[in-house]
């Protein structure tokens, strides 16, 4: 072995650096993920530098919050917070084929100044090709087919752009973390480097992610803390895409970005409160359920759909993907102990029309309803929204924006409603509501039981 390199142990889940092997990591606690790597001597040596930053009060930081530049695209700034501020660095992630090349292209066309797109992936001539079919404006954006951090690193020396793209962050290699791309610490390395830039001349920094196939970012997660906001762009079955912040040191986190795929590019959706609604004529089908959910800051009408059937084991088991499982098995227990509905003898399947995952707290009566609709055999009365929080004690409690949620049903022709209350409806709401604070009697109401 080279004298000038050395060994050191990286633990493949989180990227923890260890002088020699351990069975188990002591960052994050998996066992056998440390993997072998070499890396220069020169690295591994503290030098004593003097540091030209130097400790402040806090009282003295000036707290101006930093000017946002919109990007153009109005549902990512939503999601963003607001626009972009500089320096700020943004990890997006997602599928392979969802859209990720093409929003960031498209953002790299609006965005003022003269931007760097940097591609490890494609050829500048099909990414020309794919900004003349988008039909962007080209005359502000230079693109650079690149692998080579160092040779990327010595371009940005000397040539600063307003902001850089990087498609993708795996593809780049750095001579100091060997020569196979996508490793943990190669992808250490390039994004703290490349982030460290940005941040030293406040320029905009996009990396562009793959993930596995758990739908996780691939790599250590100590590049999703690195960054100031982490995005993924997930979609459903038809061309709906949907982009959802998990971390955003600038902005809120529960706002979600939705887009349309057409030929021209990503489409945004301003205006989607009916948006994954199935509008039927007739009454709707056995287990179906319409909630107004609050998500960031608009209210969207989902349908929640449930099947239930008898169990073919020795237990019922919940099947959930769009709304938390275990929240799923809540509501079932609360529905069997507070409304006399035996559930735990069947299986149950929820869905969300439309793809979009729910995590509003707000939608738990509609899918009590839906839920209760499929095993007692009766579907909820038509055009029907239904909105509030379920409680252990079988209680239905209030929920936030209950005027904005009930306006948003009546004006997509959802007439009729079904909330929390003690059954004294204000003449100020419109449509026709009704109110109760049990469990029993919601189902009772809604499903016309005596």
């Amino acid at each position: 072995m080279s004298k000038t390199r050395v060994s050191i142990y990286t633990c493949e889940t989180c990227g923890h650096d260890e002088p020699k092997w351990l069975g188990r990591c002591p960052a994050c606690g998996e066992w056998n993920t440390f993997k072998a790597i070499q890396v220069d001597r020169s690295q591994r040596k503290s030098k004593l530098e003097p540091n030209p930053n130097a400790p402040v009060l806090l009282s003295s930081v000036d707290a101006t919050p930093p000017e946002r530049h919109p990007t153009g695209i109005v549902e990512l700034d939503r999601v963003l917070g607001g626009g972009l501020a500089p320096g700020t660095t943004v990890l997006l992630g997602g599928e392979p084929g969802i859209g990720k090349s093409t929003l960031l292209l498209q953002v790299a066309a609006a965005l003022p100044g003269v931007g760097l797109y940097v591609s490890g992936e494609e050829l500048t001539s099909q990414i020309k090709t794919r900004a003349d079919r988008l039909k962007l404006a080209q005359d502000s954006l230079e693109v650079l087919n690149e692998t080579d951090l160092d040779a990327l690193m010595n371009i940005l020396a000397h040539h600063v752009p307003a902001y850089l793209v990087v498609d993708s962050i795996q593809t780049l290699v750095s001579s100091d973390a060997g020569s196979i791309p996508g490793t943990l610490n190669q992808l250490k390395i390039t994004s703290h480097r490349l982030a460290a830039w940005g941040k030293e001349h406040r320029v905009p920094v996009f990396f562009i992610a793959h993930v596995t196939k758990e739908g996780a970012i691939a790599g250590p997660k100590v590049i999703e803390h690195l960054v100031d906001t982490v995005l993924y762009f997930d979609h459903n079955s038809s061309d709906i895409r949907i982009l959802r912040a998990t971390k955003n040191r600038m902005g809120a986190i529960d706002e979600v970005g939705l887009f349309r795929m057409e030929a021209t590019g990503l489409e945004p959706i301003t205006d989607p409160s009916g948006l994954f609604l199935v509008h039927r004529k007739a009454h709707p089908p056995l287990g179906s359920a319409v909630a107004a959910v609050y998500e960031g800051s608009r209210i969207l009408l989902v349908e929640i759909q449930a099947l239930v059937v008898p169990s073919k084991g020795a237990g019922g088991r919940v099947y959930s993907d769009r709304v938390e499982a275990a929240r799923v098995s809540r509501i079932a227990a609360v529905l069997e102990r507070h409304a006399g509905l035996k559930l735990s003898d069947q299986d149950i399947y929820v869905n969300v029309a439309g793809g979009l995952r729910i995590n509003d707290t707000g939608a738990e009566l509609a899918v009590a309803l839906a839920v209760a609709s499929a095993l007692i055999g009766k579907a909820l009365p038509l055009n029907f929204a239904i909105f509030g929080e379920i409680t252990l004690a079988g209680e239905i409690r209030d929920v936030t924006h209950l005027h904005r949620r009930i306006k948003t049903s009546v004006d997509s022709g959802l007439t009729n409603w079904l909330t929390s209350g003690d059954g004294n409806i204000p003449d100020t709401l419109p449509g026709k509501g009704l109110t109760t604070s049990l469990i029993r009697d919601a189902v009772n109401l809604a499903l016309r039981r005596e």
